[in-house]
């Protein structure tokens, strides 16, 4: 059996992602060097390991789109050799960007890799309705995801972390995945294919767009684990479970801390735009239903980079200052006074992504409202101590992955151990990946989403009637641009 660390830089290899750009054969140098010839010569003796050394030996002699066209080489030739190993290492070692024919056969040089050396069968990605995708019937897991196309960073994250839990879990409890990309066929055409090929679990697709279209599929299918969430209104069908980085979820959350640090009365500041209309409605819905007091509430143009406006709008400070000038007008002199914002206010709900909190905190602390209590949500949140220094005070809720625990620093000490000089971003949707592989693990059986109890990457999670998947988060608190956790509402801080 393979080494974890090995086996995990196999499922890096395997999910790749591979950029897509033009670029030069060697047959347009007017024709291939002497070692290339060489190489070739060793291969039709039979000798592919030495033609592999040999193409391995070149490609640290070129560089773009050469070096990678004779790694690939050298892939193929230790691959026919039985030489596994040298085949990932080298695999491993190509570089973006590569042309569209060379992303393909890295693909099908990876799937090949990944089948001699696991005992599963994981096809990465498959092309869901072409019949060179319908491999003999096997169950499996089908991850439904659009690695290609505007979503593509996104899908990769997620898919780097599904098959890194797929990796860490031992050989014998693990379930044969296939990758079906939605950015080329259509979410019916993937369910379709997924089905009629063996999955007996679908997690995916990942875009609103996309779960909504897996809800209006007809027709039996295996059960589904959407990666985001169904609008409000739309009715869920039977077998169809829902997770998702919610940011309503965290308004929600955000609310109840407020409520549960006795800040009865305050004010909201978010971005213009959908994200912040809903976000805003989470939490506002929350904190009333909770006995709280929305007093007002602001939008920012997140296109610019002053909010004063706004700010002192909802602050009322605009209110102390038009008084002022009303009484110089009334006294016919000029007086001496300081802006005053209302005193009425017990917290502050200043949710944004991190680029925008870091230019609205300060300005909040500069138009006297440093000292209020300031909430967000986890998209405040980068780790940059030098950035973050800007952020001073502010609470936010987020996930074991960015605030640190047991299960983090295992899997980040693997996947450090796989990938020495970084490998892949590890990012909060890598963690969303990791999560979804133990969900669908855990909701194959029949009966189960009830005692579903996952202590995850991306929270505490738990599947409730609705067969929406709940997220318990961690608090935490910047200061001097570091984490501080923070205890549980109502627990002392000693």
């Amino acid at each position: 059996m393979l080494p974890a660390r090995r086996m995990l830089r196999l499922a890096f290899v395997l999910v790749a992602a591979c950029s897509l750009s033009g670029c030069p054969s060697l047959a347009e140098r007017g024709g291939p060097p002497p070692s290339v010839d060489r190489a070739a010569a060793l291969e039709s003796h039979g000798d592919e390991a030495g033609a592999g050394r040999v193409y391995e030996d070149l490609a640290g002699q070129n560089t773009g789109a050469d070096r990678n066209g004779l790694l690939l080489r050298a892939a193929r030739a230790y691959l026919a050799a039985h030489r596994t190993d040298d085949a990932a290492r080298v695999l491993a070692s190509t570089e973006a960007p590569l042309s569209a024919e060379q992303g393909a056969e890295r693909a099908r040089l990876s799937t090949q890799l990944a089948r001699e050396q696991t005992p599963t069968r994981t096809v990465a990605p498959p092309t869901a309705g072409h019949p060179a995708a319908a491999v003999e019937n096997e169950p499996h897991i089908a991850l439904l995801l659009p690695v290609t196309g505007r979503s593509a960073a996104a899908a990769i994250s997620v898919r780097e972390g599904f098959m890194t839990a797929f990796f860490q879990t031992p050989a014998a409890q693990r379930v044969a995945v296939r990758v079906y990309d939605t950015g080329t066929v259509s979410v019916a055409d993937a369910v379709s294919a997924a089905t009629r090929e063996g999955a007996q679990f679908i997690v995916g697709p990942l875009t609103r767009e996309e779960v909504t279209a897996a809800a209006d599929i007809p027709g039996r299918h295996p059960p589904i684990l959407a990666l985001n969430f169904l609008p409000p209104e739309r009715p869920t069908p039977a077998q169809f479970y829902q997770y998702a980085l919610s940011p309503e979820d965290e308004a929600r959350l955000a609310a109840q801390r407020v409520l549960q640090d006795h800040h009865a009365r305050g004010v909201a500041i978010v971005p213009e735009g959908d994200w912040g209309t809903r976000v805003l409605g989470a939490f506002r819905q929350e904190l009333t239903a909770g006995g709280g007091e929305l007093i007002s509430a602001e939008l920012i143009d997140t296109t610019r980079t002053d909010f004063s406006s706004s700010i002192t709008a909802v602050l009322r400070i605009s209110d102390s200052t038009a008084r002022a000038h009303r009484l110089e007008a009334l006294l016919g002199t000029k007086l001496v006074f300081e802006p005053r914002r209302r005193n009425d206010i017990g917290f502050i709900f200043a949710p944004a992504q991190a680029n925008i909190e870091r230019l609205l905190r300060p300005q909040l602390r500069f138009h006297f409202a440093g000292d209020i209590a300031t909430y967000a949500t986890s998209d405040a949140f980068e780790p940059d101590p030098r950035a973050n220094e800007d952020l001073e005070g502010l609470m936010f809720p987020d996930m074991p992955w960015m605030l640190g625990g047991d299960l983090a620093d295992a899997v980040r000490n693997a996947a450090h151990d796989a990938w020495p000089t970084g490998g892949p971003h590890r990012g909060r949707l890598f963690a969303f990946g990791f999560d979804a592989y133990r969900l669908a693990v855990a909701l194959r059986n029949p009966g189960a989403s009830g005692n579903v109890s996952i202590e995850g990457l991306t929270g505490r999670l738990s599947v409730d009637s609705e067969r929406r998947v709940r997220r318990e988060l961690g608090w935490a608190q910047l200061h001097n641009g570091e984490l501080r956790l923070l205890p549980a509402a109502g627990q002392s801080s000693d």
